[in-house]
Parts: C-alpha cells; sequence; structure tokens
C-alpha cells in the first residue's frame, strides 16, 4: 500500500509544468522525508484552493470572489484593456506597476496543432467586452512565441473588424532590448525587432 502511495504522488507532482520523473521522486523524497509538515500544509492548501478559487467573471482570472479585485477596483482605468494568456501573465503585469487598466486574462493561447482554437481561449468573451463601449483600447500582451504572435494576429484581426464602428485602438506590446544587457548577449531576432520597433 506504500508503495502505491508513493507512485500516486510521484505521478501527480508530474503534472506540474517542466517536472519529470526524476524531479518528482526527489520532490517527494524530500517531502516524506524531511518535511512531513510542509507536505500536509501543501496538500491543505491545494485542496482549499482546489475549492475556493475560481475564474473573475469579468477579466477570468483567478480570484476567490465573483469579481476579482482589479475589476471591482474604482482607480483602475476601464478605458484600458489589456490582454494576457494566463493568469501568471497577469501577476507579473501587475508586480512592473507600471499599468493601471483592467484586464483579460485568455484561457491559453491559439495551437492549431495541439487542436487550442478560438472557442478553447475564450475569444468571444473578449470581443464582448472590448466592443462593451467603454474600451477604447486594447493592448495585446500575448508571448512573442510562434503561437502567442498568431494569437496577438488573429485577435487583432478580429477586434479591428468589429471596432471599426467605433474608436477602438489595437496594440501591441512592444518588443526590444532588455534594460542593463549589452547588445553582443541580445540574439539576432530580439535585435531586429527592437530596430523596427525602435521610438
Amino acid at each position: 500500500m506504500a508503495e502505491h502511495s508513493l507512485e500516486a504522488l510521484i505521478d501527480a507532482l508530474r503534472r506540474l509544468p517542466g517536472v519529470g520523473v526524476k524531479s518528482a521522486q526527489r520532490m517527494a523524497y524530500h517531502l516524506l522525508q524531511h518535511d512531513r509538515e510542509g507536505a500536509q500544509r501543501l496538500a491543505q492548501a491545494l485542496a482549499a484552493a482546489t475549492l475556493s478559487v475560481q475564474h473573475c467573471q469579468r477579466c477570468h482570472t483567478f480570484t476567490e470572489a465573483l469579481v476579482c479585485g482589479t475589476c471591482s477596483d474604482p482607480s483602475r482605468d476601464s478605458r484600458q484593456l489589456l490582454v494576457v494568456e494566463s493568469p501568471a501573465d497577469q501577476a507579473a503585469m501587475e508586480r512592473s506597476g507600471s499599468y493601471r487598466g483592467l484586464y483579460f486574462v485568455l484561457m491559453g493561447r491559439l495551437s492549431p496543432l495541439d487542436g487550442v482554437g478560438l472557442a478553447d481561449i475564450g475569444v468571444h468573451p473578449l470581443l464582448e467586452r472590448a466592443t462593451d463601449g467603454v474600451v477604447q483600447e486594447v493592448i495585446l500582451a500575448t508571448g512573442f512565441s510562434a503561437e502567442g504572435e498568431a494569437t496577438a494576429h488573429v485577435l487583432s484581426q478580429a477586434l479591428r473588424a468589429l471596432g471599426g464602428e467605433q474608436s477602438l485602438t489595437v496594440t501591441r506590446l512592444a518588443r526590444g532590448v532588455p534594460v542593463g544587457s549589452e547588445l553582443e548577449y541580445v540574439d539576432l531576432s530580439t535585435l531586429a525587432h527592437a530596430l523596427s520597433d525602435r521610438r
């Protein structure tokens, strides 16, 4: 029975992104051998989160309320809507402290090879939200991978088509050289985009 429980724990840990068999084994052995109290806290926190955390009805980020704190904050600029791929991306933008508008969190990004289409990432609710008459600018902040770029392109086309009747501006998060980096160490694609997107 103990072997079965250990295998189940290792298999459960392997569901985390970037965790293979050896990493899952190390985590399981560490928790069981050195930190049983931590293992209990982890189990309780996971159980509580899966019961209480849900998606915000307005922006789809994680929250315990029907509407998240950002969406219900009257000091946020409701004329700007920043579109990200995940709640983790939204959290990163918030940590930057540079954005005071509202968000829309997609449920991923387009990936036709994996069978992920427009309906799977929540495009229709985004289009409704963006054309509610309040939003004036939609900022596409999807990743710069091939899938992220494709998602931004499709969303841009759809938003521009719908926003034709109203003054809806669609912009894309800029790409460029990271602050504090040396040009010789920056990859060529980033350099090329930084040059073409120069201000």
